[in-house]
């Protein structure tokens, strides 16, 4: 109650009256002067219990049990007066009440703000848990609080902040724990409060921290899904209540408000780190691509663009396609096409394997059988763990002696296109490797056409290009245009067929790899 308001309503009623009004409250055997011009050497009412009588009156005040008036003549109706007063008391009350609920909105209504406010300013949500459960706390008046996430890589609830505890003795709580509170409420998505006394089951791992009290709040934190359900993203906990010591429908409302905002900033926050980590993977592969192709070598290490080329473009970021070119002894050329049974990171890595052995053993071999025989060997186990194979076609041409000498592992599209006669496919020598044990690996070779050659090797992503029909680009189609053009440098050759694949086919869903070599 206000003093200083009572104060001046019972002045007004000794003007009004032209008699003495005060305003008395019992403190057990004894009064208080609330209201009215005090006595200097009275401290409790001339005609209170246990006092002498003097003129005048004192009455309890009707509708506030524990208050008196004493009114200093009898000479007045103290019915009527004790009902105006009680009447005044009980409006003064109500006014109270609900200035006091007022301002309990508007500490609600201003922590809103303030939680959106510290939301708003930060990015992690560890960043604002903290001030969070601090200003929470404040507000409902809780001793102890924690908020909890979901990790949904293993199914935990992990804490990420704590006030009047240490969070550095919380435990992450499996969400399917059937002795945990938090768990529980995390399941049905529904708030539990109570005594803590009362709960039948206890948490170990849980209870002994964020139940040390004897009064608890444990409130979902939810975020509504693309179907506008509300999905739960992790709990938020409060306990040891200050003042009554249970926590009110009110507070759960509030408490469920909060964990609305907090639920929308852990899913925001979700969201920009899988964004992040997207970018970081997509910078990673951009390099990884551009790592690959510079590990493919230069056809200039062989010769002019007029005579050798080649070009390999990635069915993704990066794939299992390359090529290999090896200057060898007696003016000999070693040319190498492979494609790893799949695509993306993981045949990135065989590739990768195969194009640095491959080299090696193509230099250090004395023929192409003996090279594959050799590369078998090197990346066997690799192959076998990865349960990939690999195509490959390793030629050796031999301009001094007019011969083609080759090695086959299963590589279907390789081709001599000789001056004036129809195209002599390479056949296979031995199965992909992977497939084939080294001793099956064997060779073979065909004569150079003295007026002219041309060595085409190429991948299945080309001819296997589809158009909007599901229509394949075609082996026939892709050697038809070289054939086409025989007379054309090698490199105008390649950049013509790589456009007209492109223009057939939207996009490219295999590794594309073509080499031509011309004699």
């Amino acid at each position: 109650m206000q003093l200083n308001r009572l104060h001046e309503i019972v002045t007004a009623l000794d003007a009004l009256l032209g008699r003495e009004v005060r305003l008395w409250r019992s403190q057990g055997e004894t009064f208080e002067l609330v209201a009215g011009s005090p006595e200097t050497s009275e401290k409790s009412p001339p005609n209170g219990p246990g006092r002498g009588e003097t003129p005048g009156s004192f009455e309890p005040v009707p509708g506030a049990p524990g208050y008196f008036f004493e009114c200093g003549t009898n000479q007045i109706d103290t019915s009527a007066l004790g009902a105006l007063i009680g009447k005044i008391l009980a409006v003064e009350g109500d006014t109270l009440r609900v200035a006091e609920e007022l301002r309990a909105r508007y500490e609600e209504i201003d922590l809103l703000y303030t939680i959106s406010d510290i939301l708003g300013r930060t990015i992690r949500l560890e960043e604002a848990a903290d001030e969070i459960v601090r200003e929470v706390s404040s507000v409902v008046g809780a001793r102890r609080s924690s908020i909890f996430v979901h990790d949904e890589g293993d199914s935990m609830l992990r804490p990420v902040a704590g006030l009047g505890l240490d969070i550095g003795e919380f435990e992450a709580i499996p969400i399917d724990d059937s002795s945990s509170v938090a768990a529980q409420v995390f399941r049905e998505n529904t708030a539990i409060s109570g005594m803590a006394s009362d709960l039948e089951r206890t948490d170990p791992a849980f209870n002994r921290h964020a139940y040390r009290g004897r009064s608890f709040l444990s409130a979902p934190i939810t975020y509504p899904d693309p179907n506008g359900r509300s999905r739960p993203v992790g709990v938020i906990n409060l306990t040891d209540r200050l003042g009554p010591d249970t926590f009110s429908s009110g507070d759960r409302k509030l408490v469920a408000a909060i964990a609305h905002q907090i639920g929308a900033a852990i899913e925001n926050a979700r969201l920009v780190e899988l964004d992040r980590q997207r970018q970081r993977v997509r910078r990673d592969l951009e390099l990884a691509h551009d790592l690959q192709l510079r590990l493919l070598p230069s056809p200039r290490l062989i010769g002019p663009p007029e005579r050798v080329a080649a070009r390999c473009s990635p069915g993704e970021v990066v794939g299992g396609d390359f090529y290999q070119f090896v200057p060898l002894p007696e003016s000999q050329i070693g040319v190498m096409l492979g494609d790893v049974s799949t695509h993306g990171l993981p045949a990135a890595l065989i590739m990768a394997l195969v194009l640095s052995a491959a080299g090696i053993h193509a230099a250090a071999s004395k023929s192409p059988e003996q090279a594959l025989q050799r590369l078998l060997v090197s990346v066997r186990s690799e192959l076998t763990t990865t349960e990939m194979f690999l195509s490959l076609f390793y030629g050796v041409v031999d301009e001094p002696r007019g011969l083609l000498r080759y090695a086959n592992a299963g590589h279907p599209h390789a081709f001599l296109l000789r001056s004036g006669e129809a195209p002599t496919r390479l056949h296979a020598t031995v199965p992909p490797l992977g497939l084939a044990d080294a001793d099956e690996i064997t060779g073979s070779q065909i004569e150079l056409h003295p007026d002219g050659n041309i060595l085409l090797v190429f991948s299945d992503g080309l001819c296997d290009a589809r158009d909007d029909r599901e229509r394949p680009f075609t082996e026939e189609r892709v050697v038809s245009l070289v054939t086409s053009q025989f007379d054309t440098p090698a490199d105008q050759i390649i950049e013509r067929i790589f456009n007209e694949v492109a223009s057939f086919s939207a996009s490219a869903v295999d590794d594309q790899t073509m080499l031509i070599l011309r004699t």
